[in-house]
C-alpha cells in the first residue's frame, strides 16, 4: 500500500461556485470521506480557510519576503487534500475521479514516499530528528 495525496485545486471562478452551494458541497464531502473510510483507505482530509487570510513567505531574494493574501498572481489555489492509503496509482486517480469538486477545479495525485525512501545520509530522518 501507498499513500496518495489527493490535493484540491481551485481558481477563483471555481472557488466562488463551490461557496455558492457550501452547504451541498459539506454534505457530499462528508459522503466521500465516509466512502474512503468504508474501504478503508482514509488517512485524513483536511480543507484550508479563504486564501485571502494567509500569507505567502516568499525566499525568491536574500531574505524571506510576506504577502497577505490573496495571491493575485497565483491562477489555481490549493484549497484542501484527501490523504489516502491505496494499492496503486491508478486506485489513487479512481478515487480522485471521485472527490466532489465544483466545475473548473482540479485534484492534483502525488504519491507520498515512504520513509525507507528518504536517504540516509540526508539528515532528516525520523531518528535524526526524533521525530516518529
Amino acid at each position: 500500500m501507498s499513500k496518495y495525496m489527493l490535493i484540491m485545486r481551485g481558481t477563483d471562478e471555481s472557488n466562488a461556485a463551490m461557496m455558492a452551494d457550501i452547504d451541498e458541497m459539506m454534505v457530499t464531502s462528508r459522503r466521500f470521506i465516509e466512502d474512503l473510510f468504508k474501504a478503508g483507505v482514509y488517512v485524513a482530509a483536511e480543507g484550508l480557510d479563504d486564501p485571502g487570510k494567509g500569507v505567502v513567505v516568499d525566499f525568491g531574494g536574500e531574505t524571506p519576503v510576506v504577502t497577505d493574501g490573496p495571491y493575485g498572481e497565483t491562477k489555481e489555489l490549493f484549497g484542501g487534500f484527501f490523504l489516502i492509503d491505496v494499492a496503486s496509482k491508478e486506485e489513487a486517480v479512481e478515487w480522485a475521479k471521485r472527490v466532489p469538486a465544483a466545475r473548473g477545479a482540479k485534484v492534483e495525485v502525488r504519491r507520498v514516499p515512504g520513509e525507507d525512501e528518504v536517504p540516509a545520509e540526508s539528515g532528516t530522518s525520523a531518528e535524526s530528528t526524533g521525530r516518529r
